[in-house]
């Protein structure tokens, strides 16, 4: 699927009772919510001895999927376009790859 098909489907699911503020708002709440469920499961493996539950986990990715396709939508913007400006960052961050040394002594420009 492509990402801004996923971005049109998701948003059939929208709201549409909520104006633009309102969109922007509940999705960074949304990311933050749904982020924490997915930290919640993988501190759970790790520090609680319980199994790692990838189906859970996959389903709060989705849920962080469609939060970040909510506030592309809020911001009138693609979400190929939030990936594309990623991609962009990283090359200039890391050209050659992650490295320590980059990460360690990194400035933002």
């Amino acid at each position: 699927m492509e990402i801004n098909e996923y971005q049109k489907l998701a948003m059939v699911t929208l709201n549409k009772k909520l104006d633009k503020k309102e969109v922007l708002t509940n999705s960074v709440m949304g990311l933050c919510g749904e982020s924490g469920e997915a930290c919640d499961l993988v501190k759970k493996h790790l520090f609680h001895g319980h199994e790692l539950d990838r189906d859970a986990l996959i389903k709060e990715l989705g849920d962080v999927a469609w939060y970040l396709a909510e506030a592309a939508t809020a911001l009138d913007i693609e979400l190929s376009e939030v990936f594309e400006r990623n991609i962009e960052k990283l090359k200039k961050r890391y050209p050659e790859g992650f490295s320590e040394e980059r990460s360690i002594n990194r400035t933002e420009s």
